[in-house]
């Protein structure tokens, strides 16, 4: 999961097998170590409508329903964009990138942009 916070934005890419983790169990968390802390951020889902957004106690996390999650896995669906108490929320499937062959990308989406 990559994530990308800019202002009020906060930008969230997951993988192929990420997006089917959080289809079966519902939440997936990641974690940045800090010297005396750790920031976890994630998402999960709630039955409710719409996407939201919590930070506690160094914790992100970002609520999705499950409707949006079942889209997600059986469409071509790649982003959902809300905004929520001021925070636009950007949640999409991360693609293969063009500029970074380097990078393991295997458990990535295909890039449309991507001509053979």
């Amino acid at each position: 999961m990559k994530i990308r916070i800019k202002d009020n934005t906060v930008r969230i890419r997951l993988t192929k097998s990420e997006v089917a983790s959080l289809s079966e169990n519902g939440r997936i968390i990641s974690k940045t170590e800090f010297l005396n802390k750790e920031f976890v951020y994630g998402i999960e889902i709630l039955y409710q409508e719409g996407l939201s957004i919590s930070f506690e106690d160094e914790e992100m996390m970002v609520q999705m329903p499950k409707f949006y999650v079942e889209e997600w896995v059986n469409t071509d669906r790649v982003t959902f964009e809300e905004t929520h108490n001021k925070i636009l929320i950007l949640l999409e499937k991360d693609f293969v990138c063009i500029d970074r062959p380097e990078e393991d990308q295997s458990d990535n989406y295909p890039n449309p942009n991507l001509v053979c």
